[in-house]
Order: structure tokens, then C-alpha cells, then sequence
């Protein structure tokens, strides 16, 4: 009786090898499909990282180019300022140059009705159309320097902002440029994992193929039909 059940134990660990055998080449191909898909998700993860790369690139360019923006558009703003007094001061000075000459054309002519002599007519009037003229002369100086700083100082600022708007333009270049590679890199490493997937999976079905020939399903299957 220990002999049968001794006998009946090992028909059953043979039975049980036989099934093993038998389901290895498809547990095989089980693995090989989860290996396949495994390198499909690790490229679309790969794909992933690069997308947000690009996306925090071109996200600090952006903030970078504002920044130099309004940077410039400050220091634009200061050197218009500074123009404009700059501009003031020299009105200020023709304006003080015709008090001035105002100033000396009354004492002229003070001097000439103590003296008793027509301020209107003679050297008197003489002396008041020379500081005239050696007046306006000045002022006119003043008021193209005034001019002059204005228009230096719009050229300033101008190429203050129009230089800023370049570096800006070419830091979002540059940006895009470097996300467009990080991008095309995640969609070959897509398309290299697709491949590899696929390669893999083929493989899978080649093994599985010389494998099942000798399977004793296969084989039980036969001797059934």
C-alpha cells in the first residue's frame, strides 16, 4: 500500500513538471509582451521629462525677456528724465541771460535819464541793441542745447529699448530652439522604444515558436486528434 501511494505521489509531481513545461514557453511569451510594454512606458516617461524641460525653458526665457524689458524700459525712462532736466537747465540759462540783459538795459538806460540824455536815441540805445543781440545769440545756444538734449536723449532710450528688445528676441530664440531638440529627442526615444518593443515582442514570438514544437500540449494534442 506505501508503494501505490508513493507511486501515486510521484505521478503527480510528473503530471505537475509536464504542466510546468508545458506553460513555461507562454509564461515566457507573458514576460516577454510585460518587458515590451515596459520599454513603451519607460520611453513615453523618457518623452515626458524632455516635454517638461522644454516647458521650464522657454518658461525662463519668457521671464528672462520680460525682465530685460522692463529693465530697459527703467533705465530708458531715467535717461529721458536726465535729458529733460538737462533741457531745463539750459532754459533756466537763456531765461536767466534775458534778466540779465534786462537788468543791464534798465541800468543803460537809469544812467542816461540821470545824465539827461534820451536812453531812446544815441549810444544809450546803441549800448541797449548790443546787449540785445549778444543776448538772443546766447539764448538761441541755450534753447539748441535744450533741443539737442532732448533728441540725445530720446536716441539714448530708444537704443536702450530697441538693444533690450533684441537680446529678449534672441533669448526666446534660443529657448525655442533648445526645446524643439528636447522634444524631438522624447519623440525618438518613443519611437526607439516602439522599435525595441517590437523587436522584443518578435523575439518572444520566435522563442515561443521553436519552443511549443517540443511542448507536451502539443504533443497530447496530437494524440487526441
Amino acid at each position: 500500500m506505501m508503494a501505490d501511494t508513493l507511486e501515486t505521489i510521484g505521478e503527480i509531481f510528473t503530471g505537475l513538471g509536464k504542466g510546468f513545461s508545458a506553460a513555461s514557453p507562454y509564461a515566457a511569451m507573458m514576460l516577454t509582451q510585460a518587458e515590451a510594454s515596459s520599454r513603451e512606458a519607460a520611453a513615453y516617461y523618457q518623452q515626458g521629462l524632455y516635454e517638461v524641460q522644454a516647458i521650464d525653458i522657454l518658461s525662463l526665457a519668457q521671464i528672462r525677456a520680460d525682465q530685460d524689458r522692463k529693465y530697459a524700459a527703467i533705465q530708458a525712462g531715467r535717461r529721458m528724465q536726465q535729458a529733460e532736466m538737462q533741457a531745463r537747465n539750459y532754459q533756466i540759462a537763456g531765461n536767466t541771460l534775458l534778466r540779465n540783459m534786462e537788468r543791464s538795459n534798465a541800468a543803460v538806460r537809469a544812467r542816461a535819464a540821470a545824465n539827461g540824455v534820451v536812453y531812446g536815441e544815441g549810444s544809450a540805445a546803441a549800448v541797449q541793441r548790443a546787449n540785445v543781440e549778444a543776448t538772443y545769440r546766447d539764448v538761441g545756444i541755450t534753447d539748441l542745447n535744450a533741443l539737442t538734449a532732448r533728441i540725445l536723449g530720446f536716441e539714448d532710450a530708444s537704443a536702450m529699448y530697441l538693444a533690450a528688445e533684441q537680446q529678449a528676441d534672441l533669448t526666446l530664440d534660443a529657448a525655442e530652439k533648445q526645446a524643439r531638440q528636447l522634444r524631438l529627442a522624447g519623440d525618438f526615444a518613443v519611437k526607439s522604444g516602439g522599435l525595441l518593443a517590437d523587436v522584443t515582442i518578435g523575439q518572444g514570438l520566435l522563442e515561443l515558436a521553436r519552443t511549443a514544437k517540443s511542448n507536451p500540449l502539443n504533443a497530447a494534442q496530437d494524440l487526441i486528434g
